[in-house]
């Protein structure tokens, strides 16, 4: 097993020159969507918090995977039904253009979901 990664830099260095691009397009698609969020490495791939967990993305074989948490997708199944995925994630296949807007919806979303949590707590 490799050693674990401590950046995200790290994390897609790993990654081939295309993978790369890809893994930087969605950093940056989360960043300008929620410029508030600290970047982190939690389970192994790259994070974004911001009053908790906001969304994680990571590089694989055949696919870029994002975790923006059920609800997140749950929010844009309809939008997301071209996609492989699971309960708390969606596959966008690395032969495919990134859906960079769709991306930011649901970031925005996040941030807006995140927020309101917050000020319930209050």
């Amino acid at each position: 097993m490799q050693n674990p990664k401590e950046t995200i830099d790290e994390y897609i260095a790993d990654f081939p020159d295309e993978v790369q691009q890809k893994l930087q397009q969605v950093r940056a698609t989360i960043k300008a969507a929620a410029p508030d969020a600290v970047e982190a490495i939690k389970y192994a791939i790259p994070t974004f918090i911001l009053n908790g967990n906001l969304v994680h993305f990571g590089g694989f074989k055949n696919h870029i995977g994002f975790y923006p948490a059920p609800q997140g997708l749950e929010e844009f199944k309809e939008e997301l039904s071209g996609y492989k995925g699971a309960k708390g994630s969606v596959q966008f296949p690395l032969n495919e253009p990134l859906p960079l807007d769709l991306i930011t919806k649901i970031v925005k979303f996040r941030v807006q979901k995140n927020l309101e949590k917050v000020k319930k707590k209050k």
